[in-house]
C-alpha cells in the first residue's frame, strides 16, 4: 500500500497516520526539511486523490486524516519492513523488536506468548 508511494508522500502519510489528523501547516511543521505550503497541499491531494487520505472542513482550513484503516497501515508496513531489514522472517523481526524493549510488562508477555501459542496452532 504505502510502499509505493514517493518518499515525501509517505512522509506526509506517516504524519498523519501517527497524528490522526493534521492541516496542511501541520503537515508541514512535522517534516524533515519541508518543502513549501503549496507542495504539501499539492501532496495531500495525491494522496486523496490516491484513496489513502479524506479531509474535511474546518473554519476555512482543511483537517487531513488517514482514510484507510489503522491496522491495514500497520500490516502493510510492518510486512514492508519484514521484507526489507529481515529477508522475511517475522521471527528475526520480532526478536530485534524484544531486544529494543528493555522492559517488558508481564501483560505484554502474556499477548507474547498468547500469540506463540496460536502461530503454532495454526501450524497445526
Amino acid at each position: 500500500m504505502i510502499d509505493s508511494l514517493p518518499r515525501r508522500e509517505r512522509e506526509i502519510f506517516e504524519i498523519l497516520c501517527s497524528a490522526g489528523e493534521a492541516s496542511a501547516s501541520d503537515v508541514r511543521r512535522a517534516m524533515a526539511d519541508p518543502p513549501s505550503h503549496s507542495a504539501v497541499r499539492t501532496m495531500l491531494s495525491r494522496l486523496e486523490a490516491k484513496g489513502l487520505v479524506g479531509h474535511r472542513s474546518e473554519q476555512q482550513t482543511y483537517i487531513y486524516k488517514p482514510a484507510v484503516k489503522p491496522a491495514k497501515v500497520r500490516e502493510s508496513a510492518l510486512k514492508q519492513m519484514v521484507r526489507t531489514f529481515f529477508d522475511g522472517s517475522a521471527a528475526s523481526a520480532a526478536t530485534a523488536l524484544l531486544g529494543l524493549s528493555r522492559d517488558i510488562d508481564s501483560k505484554e508477555l502474556d499477548a507474547l506468548q498468547r500469540a506463540i501459542d496460536e502461530a503454532k496452532e495454526r501450524q497445526k
